[in-house]
């Protein structure tokens, strides 16, 4: 993966959650440089006008959820290797097939840890 000028991997926060987008750039800005998008259509804006190394993505979003703009991402050639970690509230079985079926690189639970997420970043992006 390439750095930003920098010198920082960025990744894009999806979540319509304003107090989740904070906790995740407060989690994150020390290390990378952080881009945060709302919805499906900022997020797919984002990465194409953008170099971006990681998406982290709700799957509840109002409109496209999460699961949606995973495959759709995934559906994109250039897109097809972006790492891809789900950052939701639901944890059943059935819901972290869904993630991968949909193309989730890696499947993180709400809440979480700001260390967690940065654990599975860095493995994820090594």
């Amino acid at each position: 993966m390439t750095e930003s000028s920098s010198g920082q991997r960025t990744v894009l926060a999806v979540d319509d959650s304003k107090v989740m987008q904070e906790i995740i750039l407060r989690a994150l800005q020390a290390e990378y440089e952080v881009l945060v998008a709302d919805n499906a259509v900022d997020a797919l804006a984002a990465i194409c006008h953008r170099r971006v190394d990681l998406m982290l993505l709700d799957v509840s979003m109002p409109d496209i959820d999460g699961l949606e703009l995973c495959r759709t991402v995934r559906s994109m050639p250039q897109f097809q290797h972006l790492p891809i970690i789900m950052l939701t509230s639901r944890n059943s079985p059935f819901d972290r097939v869904q993630g991968r079926v949909a193309g989730a690189t890696e499947y993180i639970t709400k809440p979480f840890e700001p260390e967690q997420l940065r654990q599975t970043i860095c493995q994820v992006l090594a």
